[in-house]
């Protein structure tokens, strides 16, 4: 008994040390919490979705993501209230997550000596930058802090498109909008714009689950950004949600088109398609397989697996 209590004890410190030192988490416990991946993953052990998988996600609604999500048990993966830099630059691509807190200094010392003497250059704001790659979302909790609570300046923000492509989803604030403008293709998903420095904010971990709002973000997870808000969408799931859309986009414009024709009426494109219906539908696939919006192999696997 007295063996495994100290046991217990042992593990819990150790768990205490590791969320306290380390600025990112060990690949060993990315790999636990990201399971049901069962794809490619970078070195640090996030998921790497495939790329071909983003290029197609930009067509996604928020609406088509957030049901599929809801239909596979995810109730918790939206956030709205954003004020975003742009309403029409829609920001896709891996969450790299990382969590910053109130400062504290014996926490914040024990921090940046770490890093430094990990190699970490700059302030511990930069830090996770210098770590982006393309296709990277950086995604930050910071408490929603609006005032001295500016993660990213221009600056900054050219360094992270340069290294990303992408943009950013900060649960705190931005300064710099003007300057942040005029960084053709990024954009920035946050609470509030103020023209205050960062201070007394400290860097806690990088690459840790993190809450989002309402949303519990992975690293590794696919960030879909529109106007509406922000979708986290786990990596097992990115490619469900695509093809879940493209066939929604295809049965919708075949519905329109044929309703423009007069071949049915509202009311049998509205309710659940006859077996008459479903051939036509297969047969409009194959017919204009080269000119619809979803790509050709995605539409040939479709058909692999309909009965009509």
């Amino acid at each position: 008994m007295r063996r495994n209590i100290y046991l217990l004890i042992c593990s819990l410190c150790l768990l205490l040390t590791t969320a306290l030192t380390a600025q990112t988490t060990p690949k060993e416990q990315l790999l636990f919490l990201t399971s049901q991946w069962e794809g490619e993953r970078f070195e640090d052990g996030r998921p790497k979705v495939a790329d071909h998988v983003l290029e197609r996600m930009e067509k996604v609604t928020i609406e088509e993501a957030w049901g599929v999500l809801r239909n596979e048990g995810y109730h918790n993966q939206f956030e709205g209230g954003w004020q975003p830099l742009h309403d029409d630059v829609v920001v896709i691509g891996r969450a790299l997550t990382v969590q910053y807190m109130p400062n504290r200094p014996d926490v914040a010392d024990q921090i940046k000596k770490r890093g430094l003497a990990d190699g970490m250059i700059g302030n511990t704001n930069s830090w996770p930058i210098d770590m982006l790659v393309e296709g990277d979302v950086y995604v930050a909790d910071a408490f929603g802090k609006i005032v001295d609570g500016t993660l990213i300046g221009d600056n900054l923000g050219n360094s992270i498109y340069a290294k990303s492509k992408r943009g950013v989803v900060f649960n705190a604030s931005s300064r710099d909008m003007e300057g942040l403008a005029e960084i053709e293709g990024f954009n920035a998903f946050v609470r509030g714009w103020h023209p205050s420095f960062l201070t007394e904010v400290m860097l806690l971990s990088i690459n840790d689950p993190i809450r989002m709002g309402a949303a519990t973000v992975l690293p590794g997870d696919i960030v879909l950004a529109k106007k509406e808000g922000v979708v986290f969408i786990p990596a097992h799931l990115a490619e469900k949600v695509v093809v879940t859309s493209e066939v929604i986009r295809l049965r919708d414009l075949f519905g329109i088109t044929r309703l423009k024709e007069g071949k049915y009426t509202p009311g049998q494109i509205d309710s659940k398609w006859s077996d008459e219906i479903e051939k036509d539908f297969s047969k409009w696939l194959r017919d204009h397989m080269d000119e619809l919006p979803v790509p050709k192999a995605q539409i040939q696997e479709l058909l692999k697996k309909r009965t009509w």
